[in-house]
């Protein structure tokens, strides 16, 4: 007795000749010189429209289950992020300081002179200026110590 796929192939064969006619044809035609030579905006437009589609089908497909799980913690470092955040909102005086605040900063100012003591810098020398001469026209010091 035949099996179900002896029986489906006996039935295809007489198309099998019909199907390699077909395939010697678009064969034929995409050998041609003209279909070879394609525009530069042919190309940069198929590119454009099937690149996409292969990136996929390269990249992001045979290893979707990385991806997933790389979109799923960056997601939720990112919920994590926005849920520590500090809610509170500083507000900036916008109108100037009142006489008030003015007069506790100078009293703050005066103590912390005060405390502090008077500001007494050390006024340095000026520096010398350095003018290079000729070894020749050097004096040659001796520092006895």
């Amino acid at each position: 007795m035949k099996t179900p796929r002896e029986i489906l192939l006996a039935r295809h064969r007489a198309i099998e000749t019909k199907l390699d006619d077909i395939r010697q044809d678009v064969i034929k035609k995409l050998n041609n010189k003209d279909a070879k030579t394609r525009s530069f905006s042919d190309s940069l437009a198929s590119f454009f429209l099937g690149g996409p589609k292969a990136i996929w089908h390269k990249l992001i497909w045979p290893s979707r289950r990385i991806w997933a799980t790389l979109a799923t913690v960056w997601i939720l470092i990112l919920a994590a992020n926005f849920s520590l955040r500090d809610h509170s909102e500083i507000k900036m005086a916008k109108s100037p300081p009142s006489q008030e605040v003015i007069v506790s900063f100078r009293q703050q100012q005066a103590l912390l002179s005060e405390l502090i003591g008077p500001d007494d810098r050390l006024v340095a020398e000026p520096q010398k200026k350095y003018s290079p001469r000729p070894a020749s026209e050097r004096q040659k010091e001796i520092l006895i110590t």
